[in-house]
């Protein structure tokens, strides 16, 4: 039932603008206009969004093209998903539900009217709607690469005959993808430590503006003072007018540039482990420290295993290129989740051999995670290995460390 609605929907769009085409000829009543869409709620909001409006002035009918459209009970969403195939579509719906939905969700919602003749608009719009058909919709979405804002970015390049293209397809970024991406994530440091953490060394090369346009906002920053040379050899900017639709209130902003927090991240990360070690010169003489001190090493080990996990599947057995290449991989692996079981037999344990053994071996693992940590320092001397995980680093290096002295400072004494 509600494949047959949408194949409905997308006939009676055609139809309407197949209609109007006659009308278009005669008179330019069509307007195209950028939407750009500001950060919403959920991660994947969070870069924000753009497409392409379309208004009748004659009908008043409008419609908004969506090339960021995914369906969760789409059939096997979240196992396509988890191997880096993201199966995403374009649709056209009534602009004014999209808007409304957006404004209750308390999003930005501005308009960039685009200066275009008459017969380039009809071209846009007959690609738009090509786009739409049920055989041309659905395109596996990359977050760097294609994905919804990059589809407007090429559209615009269309409408201009190449010269989007030409003027920043060569153009240096001033960021580099990483970098691009923690603008937007800074306000929440787990998942901007965690985002960082699984992106490798793809993501830190050298970029163009092209390429910064995988954000909307990008696009509209080099559209806003764009010019062209039109089909009849008049230079015109692309955007003539600006609307603003609605302002979201009390959301983090998007920074100019990316805080660089691996600083806070050490400090914070050299405050805890002083304090575990500390806790050892004065308690580990006790039972209750013994159980503490096994509780902690599964709860790291669950922390950094389970994360270390993820980067292992996500780097050698999916399609998510943007993990590939990651030296994280090297200290920060599934190996850390022997520390659970580890952790809790030495906790909890009442035979002391057994417990010997086990901070032994918990020894052994984190001087492991510390010298991996160090071999990627040297590594990333040299320009085919570099990776900025200097964040990652700053959170793991002193853990391990003062791990591996407490832990093997109670295995010499036995307990």
């Amino acid at each position: 039932m509600m494949g047959f609605a949408k194949r409905t929907l997308t006939l009676l769009i055609l139809l309407f603008f197949l209609a109007g085409g006659l009308v278009y000829a005669q008179e330019d009543s069509l307007s195209l206009k950028l939407a750009l869409i500001g950060p919403g709620d959920e991660l994947y909001f969070w870069w924000g969004h753009i497409g392409l409006l379309a208004e009748d002035r004659l009908t008043g009918q409008s419609w908004f093209f969506d090339w960021g459209v995914f369906d969760f009970h789409a059939e096997n969403f979240f196992t396509n998903f988890a191997m880096g195939r993201l199966y995403y579509y374009c649709a056209a719906s009534p602009a004014h539900l999209n808007f409304s939905a957006l404004t209750a969700a308390n999003r930005d919602i501005i308009l960039y009217t685009l200066n275009l003749p008459m017969e380039t608009k009809l071209e846009i719009m007959s690609f738009a709607e090509n786009n739409i058909l049920p055989q041309n919709r659905t395109y596996n979405y990359h977050h760097f690469r294609d994905n919804c804002a990059t589809r407007i970015r090429d559209i615009i390049d269309l409408a201009t005959g190449g010269q989007f293209y030409a003027e920043f397809g060569y153009a240096p970024s001033r960021f580099t993808l990483r970098e691009q991406v923690r603008r937007h994530t800074w306000f929440n440091p787990f998942f901007d430590w965690f985002l960082s953490f699984l992106m490798g060394q793809g993501i830190d090369r050298p970029i163009t503006v092209w390429d910064d346009m995988f954000l909307p906002s990008e696009i509209i920053l080099r559209a806003e003072n764009f010019y062209y040379t039109d089909i009849y050899g008049e230079t015109r900017p692309l955007v003539t007018s600006v609307e603003t639709v609605n302002l979201s209130r009390n959301r983090p902003i998007v920074l100019d540039e990316p805080k660089a927090v691996w600083h806070y991240v050490l400090i914070f990360s050299s405050v805890f482990s002083l304090l575990l070690f500390a806790s050892y010169l004065i308690w580990y003489k006790r039972k209750c420290f013994r159980v503490s001190m096994g509780l902690i090493n599964s709860a790291l080990g669950f922390f950094f295993g389970l994360a270390g996990s993820m980067l292992f599947f996500m780097t050698f057995f999916t399609d998510h290129d943007y993990t590939y290449n990651n030296l994280n991989v090297i200290f920060v692996n599934p190996i850390i989740l022997a520390a659970i079981p580890l952790g809790l037999s030495y906790g909890f344990s009442g035979k002391t051999k057994k417990r010997k053994k086990s901070s032994g071996l918990l020894a052994v693992l984190w001087l492991y995670v510390f010298l991996g940590g160090l071999l990627t320092i040297v590594l990333n001397m040299f320009p085919p290995f570099y990776l900025q995980n200097q964040v990652t680093l700053s959170l793991v290096l002193p853990i391990a460390f003062v791990m591996f002295l407490i832990m093997y400072k109670i295995k010499q004494d036995n307990r």
